[in-house]
């Protein structure tokens, strides 16, 4: 699998963060983790195949992290020669996605729903014990509850290869995603604040290091870094507290897991 960071960033517009996104490539096919507004053109910016994308994944009803779904798909249904597509599209996550992406239809007959391939909706409800579904054909994953909105969840996925990624989103800490991501091949935790943190439905680094300990993954990628981060050495701070292999997620940077 590959991993190709979009987005770094959180809701606070930054010149060099965009808001959350993920484009994860696997042998069965692509994935996109959360689709904030600036995800839909940052997959365009690398070049991906964004015409062919197999699935995307919602972990809650933020805008930094939902709020390009819609357009994603008023754009993709005027694409020249996407007629030709036959595949479906999943669109797999959080309680609420299908109620939200029809409030937007609605509010000018956007007509998001009607393509000229399967759209596919699947909903995963928020849970203390991991649920188990295909993401993409293939392809296993697992979602746990996390605590930051009521519907918030964190995605597990096991590639061919027997590689585990975990994505934690927005989150404050929690002993169950700690367990949920040990020995995960690559964690990806967010990392909102530095220190002083002053919200518990957010991590900051210390509860994130916090849960590296416990969790011990073979990396660790620190993402949804709030401004208060420029200029401060990320992966030097981490290793006063953890001792393994931890990296500052940035815009364009590709992981291969």
């Amino acid at each position: 699998m590959q991993l190709i960071v979009l987005g770094s960033g959180t809701s606070v517009f930054h010149p060099r963060r965009a808001s959350a996104g993920f484009w994860l490539q696997t042998n069965q096919g692509s994935l996109l983790l959360d689709c904030s507004a600036d995800a839909p053109h940052r997959m365009a910016e690398e070049k991906l195949d964004w015409p062919q994308l197999d699935a995307i994944w919602i972990s809650h009803l933020h805008l930094d992290h939902c709020g390009g779904l819609a357009p994603f798909l008023f754009g993709i249904k005027w694409l020249p020669g996407i007629r030709k597509r036959r595949k479906p599209l999943r669109i797999i996550g959080c309680q609420g996605l299908d109620r939200l992406v029809r409030a937007i239809d609605d509010s000018d007959a956007y007509k998001l729903f009607e393509q000229p391939f399967p759209l596919e909706f699947h909903e995963i409800g928020a849970t203390d014990k991991p649920t188990s579904f295909e993401v993409i054909e293939g392809l296993q994953a697992h979602a746990i509850s996390t605590p930051h909105r009521p519907e918030s969840l964190a995605l597990s996925i096991s590639g061919s290869n027997g590689a585990k990624l975990v994505y934690s989103s927005d989150t404050g800490y929690s002993e169950s995603l700690a367990k949920f991501g040990a020995h995960a091949d690559l964690l990806i935790l967010e990392c909102y604040f530095y220190q002083n943190k002053p919200t518990s439905h957010h991590l900051g680094l210390a509860g994130a290091m916090q849960i590296a300990r416990a969790a011990e993954p073979r990396k660790l990628l620190l993402t949804h870094l709030y401004p208060e981060w420029d200029g401060i050495e990320l992966a030097r701070e981490a290793k006063k507290l953890w001792p393994g292999q931890t990296i500052e997620a940035r815009d364009g940077l590709r992981i291969n897991v």
